[in-house]
């Protein structure tokens, strides 16, 4: 439960922030939540808490607004847990605290999701503006291989992520962490705005080194509307020459956003993605826009 503070921490953001989601199981129930997970009964079985433990983790952010309780069933009544607007702003403190373990926990203390303006990795990857993504088919979560760009859309937004949990068991010499699995809140914002993209002509491909059982296992999980592509042999990773860090043994794709035409001409590059709301929103719009421009250009051709 949450500890008392101390009088002269009444007035500190930080000791009372931390005494509402501080506490381990609150920070992995928020995440759980945040990943689609409203029941009580699948709250358990993802994150294997006690079920004591649940019930007061849970009342504990009813109390303090972080959820909110939705009634699905009646006789008996049964409730479902949503995040309020004080819980859905807590995600750029998850992404925060995924990228400072990415970063120290997990990697070797390369940036993960930022670059310096002006770094070689940046202006690497912002020229690639104007030049072409090779034909490429990599291993997708819809099965078999699919092309990175997709050849039914006038646009395709090309977002490439760290990984979608832990690639491989924990060392021998370190136990698994409680609640570690599927901890990622990479794909949840484009699968929530996904109708938006293909309202506006707009395909989604999602692209890291994990391998596809990996990725085919969480996108079931979290029932992505769009592909996951696996580029676990760097083959995008290497004809792009995208930024990458290393995680342990494993070698993951920093975050950009790529927005490509149906002819493969890349038109905008999104990095560092330091804030993935904003960058998703920044997607739509200029991949609506290059769709429409497209569409545009066609309907002028057809009329000539």
């Amino acid at each position: 439960m949450a500890r008392d503070l101390r009088e002269h921490e009444a007035f500190c953001a930080i000791a009372q922030g931390a005494a509402v989601i501080g506490e381990w199981w609150s920070l992995l129930i928020v995440r759980e939540v945040t990943r689609g997970r409203h029941r009580f009964d699948d709250l358990h079985a993802e994150l294997g808490i006690s079920r004591r433990v649940l019930a007061e983790r849970l009342k504990h952010l009813l109390d303090h607004d972080v959820l909110e309780r939705r009634p699905y069933q009646q006789r008996p009544t049964r409730y479902e847990y949503h995040l309020t607007g004080a819980g859905r702003a807590l995600a750029p403190v998850l992404i925060g605290l995924q990228d400072w373990a990415d970063r120290f926990v997990l990697g070797d203390g390369t940036l993960t999701a930022e670059a310096a303006p002006g770094s070689a990795g940046s202006e690497r990857l912002h020229a690639l503006a104007g030049t072409s993504v090779p034909p490429l088919f990599l291993p997708s979560t819809a099965g078999g291989e699919q092309d990175v760009v997709a050849g039914d859309a006038p646009v395709t937004v090309i977002f490439t992520y760290p990984a979608t949990g832990s690639p491989a068991p924990p060392p021998a010499d370190r136990s698994p962490i409680p609640g570690a699995a599927g901890c990622t809140l990479e794909n949840r914002l484009f699968r929530d705005t996904a109708a938006a993209f293909a309202e506006a002509g707009v395909a989604l491909r999602g692209v890291s080194t994990q391998r596809p059982d990996e990725q085919r296992a969480f996108a079931e999980a979290e029932d992505l509307p769009f592909p996951l592509l696996s580029d676990a042999d760097l083959t995008l990773c290497a004809a792009l020459r995208l930024p990458t860090f290393r995680a342990g043994h494993y070698l993951r794709l920093k975050r950009a956003v790529i927005i490509a035409g149906a002819d493969r001409m890349i038109h905008h590059v999104l990095h560092p993605v330091t804030d993935l709301p904003a960058a998703v929103e920044e997607a739509l719009r200029l991949g609506a826009g290059l769709a429409r421009e497209r569409q545009a250009g066609a309907g002028t051709r057809i009329r000539r």
